[in-house]
């Protein structure tokens, strides 16, 4: 849901009284803390994948099936880990979350079916003429 102008305004004045107030502060909000924790997340991700595959094997090699069960399980999580942290990051070119980040565009984002809803009445409309 889009902020109201009134809001809007308010959160660039609580911004502005920020950066005057503490501007050190400020713009250690604004970095990339956010993109910093994904990628030390993902890299979590990709060595506990790794040790899992190690577990895999090993399971494997001394033929003990639950090493290998649970390897397979570390490997598991550890990729659904790192796909949602991935996907969680911020884009290139994209504001960081911090202060400009709250801004919306002009128009906001509307579900298929506001879409589809909003085409039926234009048809209703069309014919209705």
């Amino acid at each position: 849901m889009p902020l109201s102008e009134h809001e809007q305004r308010m959160l660039e004045q609580m911004e502005r009284a920020l950066y005057a107030e503490d501007p050190k502060f400020a713009s250690a909000l604004e970095g990339s803390g956010l993109r910093t924790y994904t990628r030390r997340r993902v890299y979590q991700a990709v060595a506990g994948f790794l040790v899992g595959i190690a577990l895999l094997m090993a399971g494997m090699v001394a033929q003990l099936i639950w090493v290998s069960v649970v390897g397979f399980l570390v490997m598991l999580g550890c990729a659904v880990l790192a796909v949602t942290g991935w996907r969680k990051g911020p884009k290139p070119g994209e504001q960081p979350a911090g202060a400009g980040a709250v801004r919306r565009q002009a128009r906001p984002k509307r579900s298929m079916m506001d879409r589809i809803e909003e085409r039926w009445q234009r048809r209703r409309d069309e014919q209705g003429r």
